[in-house]
This record gives C-alpha cells, structure tokens and sequence, in this order.
C-alpha cells in the first residue's frame, strides 16, 4: 500500500494545528519548574520551546510551497505537470499570507536581536580582556552591584565578573555561595538553555512567555549547586536575596544569554532555598507537556507528509485519489 493510499487528507489542517499548540506550553512550563527538579525542568522546558518553534517554522514554510509553485517558474522547476491541489484556493491563499508574515518578521526580529546580543558579547569579552583575574574570577572596579557567568570562545574562556560594588554588599560567606552560584552556570553550560529559549521565543509569540520559565530553571539548578557547595541552604538563600536587591539598577550591557545574579524570580528563588531540595523527577504537567509536543510533531510530520503526496500528484509520479 502506498504513502498516499494512507494518507487520503488535506494538509493544511495538520500545518495548522502546530501553529496554535505553542499556546499551552507556558502553564505547563511553569508547573514544571516550580514541581520538578531544576536541571530536569531546565532540559524539559528548553527542549520542548525549541522542538515547537521547529514545528512552528516548518508549518510555516510549507504553507508558503502551495502558492509559490502556483507560480510558473517554480513551477517549472519543481517538474510539475498540473497544478498543485492542496485545498480551495481561498483558503490556501487566506493561510499562506500570514504565514508569510510571520515568517518575515521572525526573520527581522531574530536577525536584528542576535546581532545586538553578538555586539553585547563581543563588548563584554573586550572590557575584561586587559583586567586580571584569578581562576576565572574578573573583579570590575564599578560601584553598580553586579555578578554574571560569561561564557567564553575558542580563543577566550569562560569568565565569572563582580563588581566592587557586589562584593561590597556581601559577606565573605555569601561571596562564596555567590561565585559557587556564577561557577554553576558556567559548568552547566546554562547559556545554552537561555539562548535556545530566546530563540524559540523569537519564533513564536507563546513560546516567548516560557523564556522566563527557562531562566528560572536555570537559576535554580545553580542555586541548588550553590547551596550543596556552600553546605548551607539558608545562607545560598540570604547570598541569593542580598545580591538581588543589590544589583536593582545596577548593568545592563550584558548579553542577555548570560546569567546574572538577579535571573529569574528572586523570591521565589528565595523560599525554595528555605525549603528541602527538590527531588522530584516527574509531574503530570511534565506528561502533558511531553504529550504536547508529540501531537504537535506528530500534526507537523502529517502535514508535510500529505503536501509532499500532493506534490508527486501534481508532478505525475503519483495517481491522484
């Protein structure tokens, strides 16, 4: 039995159907950060934004393939002998010039965004690159209260930046919860996450809601890592609540990729400290989530399979149903 003998249905509902499931990703993100344990939450959230924003481009792109091989050139390019049916030309058209839009701006946006965040890095690399350091400690002589992981490149490495005016506000206890903090990120590898998130973010209005929740999950797994070095849960939790309230106001012409020490929700950052470390693994949002990105997967896989079949119809290899 062939592909188009299973596959009897129009496209264009299953290229849809991926575009709106996006839409239930942030409640169950955040449930999942607040239920499950940081670095599996950090994994899970970050990998089902980028599986859906993957979904959301390539429904996009194949609802612009009906009208562009309308026309001839591309049409004769692509070998077709009839015209291309993937539904009624209204609807078509109707799907095909929003998804065009939206593909236009994603563009715009995460090509003018990814610059600025390149020009930021590149700035942040160059003012520390004639200041010494100490095991990858730089100390920025700067009264505004700041501390972040920035993550290096081939030829620079990996650096943890404190202001003056950060270790001023802190004791020598919380220093250390505080580097054992900006140490984690950078051991994780949490740039990562936050610039897929963003990413994602940039592709899709929903997903944009859960790079909050990204950051979150990573500021907790270093918070957590901060608190097994320190020894003392309370004390990360005061390092964590003094350095936030000292950085209000403080820099912000770093990349937005690289943790800071005021990331995600201090407070509830905070009370988590105060509280037992988390050891939960699962959670039914976690399901849900899962189950998510699967029908979404799962639509998008369909989509392209029924528009690949209406393509070989049109170019003659198929016998249309």
């Amino acid at each position: 039995m062939t592909l188009s003998a299973l596959l009897p249905t129009a496209p264009l509902p299953f290229l849809l159907l991926p575009l709106a499931l996006p839409w239930g990703l942030p409640p169950l993100a955040r449930r999942v950060a607040e239920r499950v344990r940081p670095d599996i939450a950090l994994w899970t959230v970050t990998s089902a934004a980028a599986a859906l924003a993957l979904g959301v481009l390539a429904c996009l792109g194949a609802l612009l393939l009906p009208p562009a091989l309308a026309l001839p050139p591309l049409a004769h390019l692509a070998e077709l002998v009839r015209p291309l049916k993937t539904g009624p030309r209204a609807l078509v058209l109707g799907a095909a010039a929003p998804a065009a839009g939206a593909l236009a701006v994603t563009a715009a946006v995460a090509v003018r965004r990814a610059l600025a965040e390149v020009r930021r890095f590149r700035a942040a690399h160059e003012d520390l690159a004639g200041l010494p350091h100490a095991g990858g400690l730089c100390v920025v002589d700067d009264p505004r209260a700041d501390a972040y992981a920035l993550p290096g490149t081939r030829r620079r490495a990996d650096r943890i930046v404190v202001t003056t005016g950060m270790l001023r506000a802190l004791s020598a206890p919380e220093r250390e919860a505080l580097l054992a903090h900006e140490r984690a990120h950078l051991a994780g590898r949490h740039h990562l996450f936050l610039a897929v998130g963003r990413l994602a973010g940039w592709c899709h209005p929903a997903l944009g809601g859960v790079v909050r929740q990204v950051s979150y999950a990573a500021e907790r797994a270093a918070d957590e890592a901060a608190a097994r070095a320190a020894g003392d849960r309370s004390l990360t939790a005061r390092a964590v609540g003094r350095a936030a309230l000292a950085a209000t106001g403080g820099r912000t012409d770093r990349p937005a990729f690289a943790p800071g020490a005021a990331g995600g929700p201090v407070p509830a950052r905070v009370r988590a400290l105060m509280g037992r470390a988390p050891t939960r693994r699962m959670a039914p949002a976690l399901l849900v989530m899962a189950l998510l990105c699967g029908v979404a997967g799962g639509s998008a896989a369909t989509g392209l399979a029924l528009l690949h079949r209406d393509v070989e119809i049109a170019q003659g290899d198929v016998a249309e149903l």
